[in-house]
């Protein structure tokens, strides 16, 4: 039997359509698998701590002053609020150094290689800690003497930028000389050139474990309870002390580093997103 004319080429466009939809359905499929298991975990997380006894009526009455809703004794910031603010500080001071120990990474002079090389083996080769003890407690020794914030955010911002000072120097060193040389051939400027060209490019390779590195450093940012920076730890200490309540206290410190850690990943999904648009599939 004959067919109508035009019915051949909707078939073709009904076919389309369904080929089109079967990749959001197994997408969303996924997706929804994904959350209940991860429900499904913390759900069993739950009843276990639950079946442990544990006071939550302390953790509730603990709990604004480890959020830092609360001022700590001396007016300052405290608890997560702390936490949050040297870590802040310690990226923007790890991107600059980071970037520049880069460059000096890439230089045809030797004197900067020299010293970026020097630099990131120290700092990549020593332990975190002893770097925070350094600067706080044996520069004194010198005259040179560091309020514990500021030691904390110089320990960290120094540790962080030699290792991000390889992860950003991998994504400049991956974008095709190439394009640098066409750029220079049609009079762009090389500030134009680095920040239009190469850094969009570079991002996409530096993001993923860029963001592992700030994570990584949130985390790290308890060392510098060492210092008694009333953060995070040291609260969680401090009260599990003094209530011998340590498995409550140091549970819900645990809770909010993984909660801040969440977050951070979804601002790195977001990114690694916004620079990879170009190299997606079709």
């Amino acid at each position: 039997m004959p067919t109508e004319p035009g019915s051949a080429g909707l078939a073709a466009e009904l076919v389309a359509v369904t080929r089109g939809v079967q990749p959001i359905t197994q997408k969303w499929s996924f997706r929804f698998k994904v959350w209940l298991t991860w429900a499904t975990l913390l759900l069993v997380l739950c009843v276990g701590l639950g079946s442990l006894g544990l006071d939550f009526g302390l953790i509730r009455q603990k709990l604004p002053f480890m959020l830092g809703l609360r001022l700590s004794p001396d007016g300052f910031v405290q608890g997560v609020a702390l936490t949050l603010l040297v870590t802040a500080l310690s990226m923007i001071f790890a991107v600059t150094a980071g970037v520049l120990t880069a460059l000096g990474r890439l230089s045809s002079n030797p004197v900067a290689f020299g010293v970026a090389t020097f630099y990131a083996s120290f700092f990549r080769g020593t332990p975190l800690l002893v770097q925070v003890l350094l600067i706080y407690l044996a520069l004194p020794q010198f005259g040179i003497i560091l309020s514990a914030f500021t030691s904390g955010i110089l320990a960290l911002s120094l540790n962080y930028a030699a290792y991000l000072a390889e992860t950003i120097r991998a994504g400049i060193s991956s974008v095709d000389r190439g394009q640098r040389e066409a750029a220079l051939a049609l009079g762009l400027s090389r500030q134009v050139i680095a920040w239009k060209i190469i850094a969009p490019q570079a991002m996409r390779l530096i993001m993923p474990p860029g963001g592992a590195h700030f994570i990584s450093m949130l985390k790290d940012s308890s060392l510098v309870s060492i210092m008694g920076l009333w953060e995070l730890n040291f609260l969680a200490q401090s009260y599990g002390r003094a209530t011998f309540h340590y498995m409550e206290m140091l549970l819900t410190a645990a809770v909010l580093y993984w909660a801040l850690s969440i977050g951070l990943e979804l601002v790195q999904h977001r990114l690694e997103v916004k620079f990879g648009r170009g190299y997606r599939g079709t």
